[in-house]
């Protein structure tokens, strides 16, 4: 069996094993480390992360009751599959979420913090250029949580990680066919209203990216999306 590898994730100083556990999982499900329907074991796991099974097994236990992962009956730990209706109300969630949150920062962003936004989204094209899917995605998260956090007032982000989360395996499977689905720089769109300090712009260019990075909101393309993830 092929040893299972999840996304690096930089453990801070003074960081419990536990903690450490639980948010490199749940970085790996927020990116698409794991397909829907995927099993898990606290043992493959374990390995994966260096770790002893105990914090693993306390770090699912709480993945699982915020819905990340499931419990099944017969003791399995799968990662969920997603109805076309689920996933549709979670891009739904995500436009209105993300478009609220980027209209709140503009006035927050300095030059300078744009700047750092611009040199995100250029590590997101060489990613991708690289085939590095995780890393592609982890940046690109990245880019829209620079922008919203600029808000210092901001609530929306756990809300917005939370939808992450969510959607992660399906948005894995989408970033693997990302040169079909994306045709329009949304980024550049929403950098170039940054720099003109225009919300409307920036929230437009945000909602567009969120719809196109799934090949549109449409029926047909969510059926298409969620047809690769059997």
């Amino acid at each position: 069996m092929k040893a299972l590898v999840l996304p690096a994730l930089e453990r801070p100083e003074g960081m419990t094993t536990h903690d450490y556990a639980f948010a490199r999982l749940r970085q790996a499900i927020m990116v698409g480390a794991f397909r829907p329907g995927t099993s898990v074991t606290i043992r493959g796991l374990a390995e994966a992360l260096e770790s002893s099974p105990t914090p693993i097994r306390e770090a699912l236990r709480q993945l699982t009751s915020i819905g990340a992962l499931d419990f099944l009956e017969n003791r399995r730990i799968v990662v969920p599959r997603i109805t076309p209706a689920r996933f549709e109300e979670l891009i739904s969630l995500r436009i209105v979420l993300e478009s609220h949150a980027a209209r709140r920062a503009v006035a927050h962003l300095s030059d300078r913090q744009i700047d750092r936004i611009v040199a995100i989204d250029d590590a997101i094209e060489a990613a991708i250029i690289n085939g590095q899917k995780a890393a592609a995605l982890i940046a690109n998260q990245e880019f829209h949580r620079q922008i919203y956090m600029a808000n210092p007032d901001q609530v929306a982000m756990p809300l917005i990680e939370s939808v992450w989360l969510q959607l992660g395996p399906i948005l894995g499977i989408a970033m693997e066919h990302v040169t079909e689905l994306y045709v329009v720089d949304r980024h550049r769109e929403a950098i170039e209203a940054l720099r003109r300090r225009d919300e409307d712009a920036v929230a437009e260019a945000i909602g567009a990216d969120i719809r196109e990075g799934i090949g549109g909101f449409d029926q047909q393309a969510i059926a298409k999306l969620l047809s690769l993830a059997r």
